[in-house]
């Protein structure tokens, strides 16, 4: 490919023909800020830019400022970065933006996380010297995110994630002029969209504008009730990001310190949503094998292939855009609402709580979590078998308002009984952990022969769209690995049009899996940071002494003494659930 040469801020670079002034600065470690630019690794997308014009540089022979982002360096090109005139410009474009977003950054949910107040920070920003009138939009709450769109700076980040990553199309430019804001057609609710709940677009946007809905205040509520027993499940994903969240290398894995930290928080019980993620490879991993076995003995009849049914944004999209195929995915509950169920009954019973002074809080790395906690399917009597979902942020908060030195604590392991759990729920996850770990304990059920080997490479990695064939000691199972909604569109348009040729097909909403959840620490696009959160989930699965679902003698015991068998008339009262046409 033609390389070119230009100098920036006096320093010569060579770059490929077609890379931008944005691009180019970075190659040689200059910074040019920007507000609306977003490029997400290993995705091959790329934000709309040129928005918010924050990136200008100065170019030698050109009378007016140039958009680095989207103006393409040329051969001999002579550019400035940071010229006085590129300064006045920038601070005054902030104080612009400024002049029409609200001054509450004390109370802002993104206080601490804006790039908009970081960037008036930077720029030296002390007063807005431009007066008129503000937008006043309606706050609008969801039972999982909080749009104000009046902090909307329209960068159109979140418009990217919703329809070019996530192919949902709730979110796009609307209005024009002074009144266009990103927002769902016709300025409707988000609870009346076809919003999956996802969070992507709140990991993605810059300010205060899209948020999740903060249950942490509801939660303290009730630690400090005397009458309740508060309990905690702590999902996979987390112990592979919270540390970043105190300064901590992407990538390390704070088990320990996490438990101790929810003990000295107060909870009750600190479980462990991975044995319900054992669980639910004995529940899901029997109804495949059902299928399967009459697939095999000729039924033309049986749903397949089956879908994995963990991720609450999955499983809302597909109601909303592929409700005639809502009988082929798994009938089995998420791991959250699974444990819900048994610790409202089974465990309830055992400490002698009744249900309704029994309160169960998720930490989930997914805004998603708090939909699925509130659909009215999983309660009982108005009673929610999940009663609060935290984000892995908001765990993290939780923690510091308890001024708990996190990197100090002790490693302390988590209660029993719903707290073991086996390598198999640990890598739940990532994309590919769901599926891998059905497939530990499908082998060996289908089979009845030991696994000749545990891990499962060909199932992993981060490719969006996956598949691998695995040998059933001589017969052939077929499997489909998706992450992101956009890649799961393609697997799905593929069975409406009859050309699917797998048997089984695992599907996460987010990029990476869980560890890309929407209530994770901010990643802003870095793939590199993902890699290190899957290695994490990954090395603790390989440290465990059981890495298989069906080994788990706590889920043996759960059988013996309250459910019977996977797939019987009580497990599928408690741990099964039915979808619904939302077209």
């Amino acid at each position: 490919m033609e390389m070119i040469n230009l100098t920036i801020d006096h320093k010569p670079v060579v770059v490929r023909k077609g890379t931008t002034v944005l691009k180019a600065a970075s190659s040689i470690g200059i910074d040019i800020p920007t507000l609306c630019y977003m490029k997400l690794d290993d995705m091959n997308i790329e934000n709309k830019p040129g928005g918010c014009r924050v990136c200008v540089v100065e170019v030698k022979g050109r009378k007016n400022l140039a958009p680095a982002c989207c103006t393409e360096a040329t051969e001999g090109m002579e550019i400035s970065t940071h010229t006085i005139r590129v300064v006045n410009a920038r601070r005054t474009v902030v104080e612009l933006i400024l002049s029409d977003h609200p001054a509450d950054c004390l109370i802002c949910a993104k206080s601490g996380n804006c790039e908009l107040q970081d960037m008036a920070h930077h720029l030296g920003i002390r007063q807005i010297h431009y007066e008129g009138e503000k937008s006043m939009y309606r706050e609008d709450t969801s039972p999982a995110i909080i749009r104000d769109i009046n902090k909307c700076i329209m960068c159109r980040r979140c418009e990217t994630m919703c329809n070019d990553v996530q192919t949902v199309g709730v979110l796009s430019a609307i209005n024009r002029g002074f009144n266009a804001v990103v927002a769902p057609a016709f300025e409707m609710n988000l609870d009346h969209s076809v919003c999956t709940y996802c969070g992507q677009c709140v990991a993605v946007c810059p300010t205060g504008a899209l948020t999740e809905v903060d249950q942490t205040g509801a939660v303290i509520r009730a630690l400090s009730d005397p009458m309740k027993t508060v309990i905690v499940q702590t999902a996979p994903a987390v112990r592979a990001a919270l540390g970043e969240e105190f300064g901590m290398p992407a990538g390390t894995l704070v088990t320990g310190k996490m438990v101790a930290a929810l003990r000295r928080l107060g909870f009750d019980y600190v479980f462990d949503t991975d044995f319900a993620a054992d669980l639910t490879i004995l529940e899901e991993g029997t109804e495949l094998l059902n299928r399967l076995s009459a697939y095999i003995a000729g039924d033309q009849n049986v749903k397949l292939p089956i879908l994995t049914s963990c991720c609450p944004a999955w499983v809302k999209f597909f109601e909303h855009s592929f409700p005639e195929l809502k009988d082929i995915p798994s009938t089995a509950r998420s791991p959250q609402q699974m444990f819900g169920s048994i610790a409202k009954t089974y465990f309830a019973d055992k400490i002698k709580v009744k249900r309704e002074n029994l309160v169960v809080v998720s930490i989930m790395p997914c805004l998603a979590k708090k939909y699925e906690s509130s659909r009215p399917e999983f309660a009982v009597n108005g009673n929610p078998d999940v009663d609060y979902a935290l984000t892995t942020r908001e765990l993290a908060h939780l923690i510091n308002l308890g001024n708990i030195e996190f990197k100090s604590l002790p490693n302390e392991e988590f209660d029993a009984p719903l707290g073991e759990s086996t390598g198999a729920g640990v890598i739940f996850g990532t994309t590919g952990g769901v599926i891998e770990a059905a497939v530990r304990t499908a082998y060996e059920l289908f089979t009845g022969k030991p696994l000749p080997r545990v891990d499962f490479e060909e199932l992993r990695g981060m490719d969006g769209l996956r598949k691998a064939t695995i040998d059933f000691n001589g017969t052939p199972i077929n499997i489909g690995i998706a992450h992101g909604l956009g890649n799961a569109r393609k697997l799905l348009e593929d069975i409406q049009a009859g050309n699917s040729e797998f048997h089984a097909i695992e599907i996460m909403s987010c990029p990476g899996g869980c560890i890309g959840g929407g209530g994770q620490p901010y990643h802003h696009g870095n793939a590199e940071i993902l890699k290190k959160r899957q290695k994490a989930i990954y090395s603790e699965d390989k440290n465990k002494t059981l890495r298989k679902s069906h080994e788990n003698p706590y889920i043996k015991k759960l059988y013996e003494e309250f459910l019977g068998a996977p797939m019987s008339e009580k497990a599928h009262h408690l741990l099964h659930t039915k979808y619904f046409d939302r077209s």
